[in-house]
Formats: C-alpha cells, structure tokens, sequence
C-alpha cells in the first residue's frame, strides 16, 4: 500500500521539477521573462504549501485512501489544462490546479508511516520513500529532454497527466483503510469545526521557543535543491554552456540518481540528538557553499559537477522530519509536521520566486542571470542555516524518551 501511495508521491515530485526541462521551450513559446518564469514555477509549491492543512485535516477525516482519490483528479486536470494551455495565465491556472492534486502526496506517505511502522523506523522508511519518489524526477531529466525535442512540451504534460491517472487506479486498487466509525455530526459540520480547531491548535507551537528556527531552516533546506533542480538546472547548462536539452538532461538525471540515493544514506546513518542539528547546519552550510562556487566561476565543470555533488547532500533534509518528531510532545506531533511542510514547500515558491526576481534584475542592469539566481539562492540558504543556529533549538531527548 505504501509503493502505490509513493506513485502520487513521485508524480508530484516530477511535476515540481519539470521546470528544469520545459523552462527553455516554454520561454521561447510565450516570451516569458525570468521573473514570469520563477512564478510559473513558484505556483504549483504554493498551492501546495497553503494546502497542507487542508488535507492535513480531511486524512484526518477522511482517512490517507480517500483524500488522496479526491484531491489527485485536480493534478490529471491541472496537467491537461498546461497541455492545452493557449497562454501563459492557462499555464498558471493549470499549475495551481496540478499544485492542489498532488497537495496530499507527501503528507499522506508521511501519515501511513506513522501508523503503520513502528517509530524507531520513521526516519529510514520516509528515506526510503523519498528515494522511490525519486523515480518521478528521473522522469523529467533525460526521458522528458528526449521527448521534448522528439515533439513538443505539450506532450510532456499529456504524458505526466496518463501517469496520474495511472497512479489514481493503483491506489483505488491497492490502498484500504479499516472502516470509521460512524459520526453522528454532518460531515460538514465536523469539517468546519475541525478546520477551525486545526487552525487553533497550530498557536502552540509558535509558543515554543524552538519552532522559529526550524521553519526558517525548513523554508530554505529543501528549496534549495528544488530551485537548482526544478527550475534553473537545464537552463544555465543550456544557456551559460550551451548545452542541448538532451544533455542538460543528461545532468538533471545524474543529479537525480544521486538525490534519489541520498534520503535513504541520510536516513539510515541519522546520528540523532544534538550531532544531528549539527549534521543538518553543516551540510546546508555546505550547499551555501556550493551556490556560491556556481555563481562566481562560472566554469562548465563547477556547473556539472557541483550540481551532483548537491543531489548526493541533499538528503540531509529528511533528518528535519526526525527532528521535528522528536522535538514535540506526542501529541503535537502531527501539527509540527503539517507545519513544516507548509514551510518546505512555501519556502520553494518564496525561493523560486525570489530568483526570478533576481534573474529580471540582473538582465536589467547588465549583470550575467545566473549569477543572480545562484547568489540569491547561496544567500536565502545561509540566512535559513543562521537563524537556526542562533535561535533556540529543541534539546535532544533520551532515546528511551522517544521511543515512548
């Protein structure tokens, strides 16, 4: 049941980095602007940002099968619509409407861990996960170069759409939840009152001193390497390197492998306690690092290279999940979670956004884009790593304690 919940999962890893592929035909189709590029991007990780509670909420309700079966038609809709789409605000409509579809994916994955695998295991099977999600983003390197240049981008979307439906069947198929009780109270009515009471009980967690920190780390960890590999991968090897799309895909796809490997390196070799934050702000100063590198050298090898090098680190993110779990009480456990996630995935939109900004400005003034974008992103990582640092953070806690 988890591997056909996984196959949404790894759908909605691959529509967030199509970017990668279809940022260079799609700016040559509608004109696009740098600015219009990172929102075109930035869209589908806001909607599914703001979402998070929602569907937080009805798996709640509705239990992990039932939500994900409602929600996922959106995505299958959003990626006809892109397909179709005669202008640049039908892509935007259509990325909204993929962003709302795959909203559950992630968390529904997440949630079925947590029931059904004992606790000690929480961090390697959400690795695990992670790295099985990895299939969908292979999918938009080479595979999505090849048939890009083979047809056109819009069969790029068809495609991912086929997929979806695909993965909606398999968990229509595969997935069973036991039966709820019956509730006497009007769906509705439950709806609106748990909405309000999930909004409600999210207060406490700002309360604690703690919960700062690690959404200014989460809002920038996984962006990161969503930002670099969705939107601006294939084009600065095509546009700083000349590369064709067929082989900036080919180091989209090698960066994947890479990705694909590193949750579950991470989530295996997760040292726990206080070596663990120190293991989280050592590989994102790492990545800062790295943006930093690509922004000044401006060398076809830093570019290639580095860019892999990141895949392989950037599993350092899943130990976020093992320490937001055991940084709250058991009982919040499940509102620190939502909570982050919404972080994660506002923090891409902000991220992408931003670089665009950044990129129309430096075209503006003269200065090379991609510099811009890998400076901000440098930038946005170290900002998100020392607010971590100096903030309060949440004391390890024994490992009898956790396992609780």
């Amino acid at each position: 049941m988890l591997v056909a919940l996984a196959t949404a999962f790894a759908l909605s890893q691959a529509f967030r980095t199509v970017g990668a592929m279809m940022a260079t035909p799609l700016t040559s189709h509608f004109g696009l602007t740098p600015q219009e590029l990172g929102t075109w991007a930035g869209t589908f990780h806001f909607m599914f940002g703001i979402m998070q509670l929602a569907m937080g909420v009805s798996i709640d309700i509705l239990g992990v099968r039932r939500t994900v079966l409602t929600a996922f038609p959106l995505a299958v809709a959003g990626a006809v619509l892109c397909a179709m789409a005669p202008n640049f605000h039908a892509l935007l409509l259509g990325q909204a409407l993929v962003g709302v579809g795959c909203a559950p994916a992630f968390l529904a994955c997440t949630v079925f861990i947590a029931r059904h695998f004992d606790a000690s295991r929480f961090t390697a099977m959400s690795g695990l996960v992670m790295s099985l999600a990895g299939m969908g983003i292979l999918f938009t390197g080479t595979p999505l170069a090849l048939l890009i240049e083979a047809s056109s981008w819009r069969v790029g979307y068809a495609v991912l759409a086929a997929f979806a439906v695909l993965s909606w069947m398999l968990i229509f198929w595969r997935v069973r939840e036991p039966a709820r009780a019956a509730d006497p109270t009007p769906a509705g009515q439950t709806e609106r009152q748990s909405l309000r009471k999930a909004v409600r009980e999210l207060l406490p967690l700002f309360a604690m001193p703690h919960t700062l920190g690690l959404l200014c780390f989460a809002c920038v960890s996984y962006a990161a390497f969503i930002t670099l590999r969705g939107l601006w991968l294939g084009p600065v090897l095509h546009e700083r390197h000349g590369l064709s799309l067929v082989a900036s895909g080919n180091v989209a796809l090698v960066m994947t492998v890479a990705g694909m490997i590193s949750p579950t390196l991470f989530g295996r070799m997760d040292p726990g306690g206080a070596r663990r934050t120190r293991w989280m702000m050592g590989c994102a100063l790492a990545g800062t690092l790295m943006f930093g590198a690509m922004a000044l050298t401006q060398s076809r090898m830093v570019d290639i290279g580095l860019p892999i090098v990141y895949g392989l680190l950037s599993g350092y993110s899943v130990l976020q999940y093992a320490y937001t779990k055991n940084a709250y009480p058991a009982a919040m456990t499940g509102r620190a979670m939502a909570l982050m996630n919404m972080a994660m995935f506002l923090g891409v939109s902000l991220m992408q956004w931003t670089t665009g900004v950044a990129a129309s400005w430096a075209v503006v003034n003269g200065v090379e884009p991609f510099r811009a974008v890998f400076f901000t992103v440098a930038g946005m990582l170290a900002a998100g790593n020392l607010a971590f640092l100096l903030l309060p953070r949440a004391s390890a806690r024994p490992a009898a304690q956790l396992s609780a």
